[in-house]
């Protein structure tokens, strides 16, 4: 093992296997008033990957969902053109404040969904999720995907 393996084992040790698997690039958690959720995701990081989405998905286990990550902050829409499933849209700032929480989107509809501005994340999950888990504006979102230096829950911190 190289001296990276090491230090990804070192990083275990010092945070403990829950605190590394949060920051795990698949793996994203939403922490609110009702407790922590804990989603395996797809990351949508290229121009391409985020047009597409989950375009023609015809089923999503409950726990996970597609991460929609932007270069920079900006106003955010989407659509449910060719989304075959019911979505929750949960969008978040650079620090991982949870700002607008979209619920139930309808499949194939071309409506825009404002997700207002300053959006760096998107995280589409089932629809219906966010009311069941308790994931409204004000919870907030650990990724790998933030700058942790201005995350408000960043990887290393319970």
């Amino acid at each position: 093992m190289g001296s990276g393996g090491s230090f990804l084992i070192g990083l275990a040790l010092v945070f403990g296997d829950a605190a590394y698997a949060a920051c795990a690039p698949d793996t994203v958690e939403l922490r609110g008033p009702a407790g922590v959720q804990r989603f395996s995701v797809q990351i949508a990081d290229s121009e391409a990957e985020r047009s597409k989405g989950l375009m023609f998905v015809k089923t999503m286990p409950a726990s996970a969902g597609m991460l929609f990550v932007y270069p920079q902050p900006k106003h955010a829409y989407f659509w449910m053109k060719n989304t075959l499933l019911p979505l929750d849209m949960v969008f978040a700032d650079a620090t991982g404040l949870v700002t607008v929480v979209q619920s139930d989107a309808v499949p194939m509809d071309e409506t825009p969904i404002d997700g207002g501005p300053d959006v760096a994340l998107v995280l589409e999950i089932n629809g219906g999720l966010a009311k069941r888990m308790g994931i409204a504006p004000g919870a907030v979102l650990r990724s790998a995907a933030l700058d942790q230096s201005v995350a408000a829950w960043p990887c290393g911190e319970q």
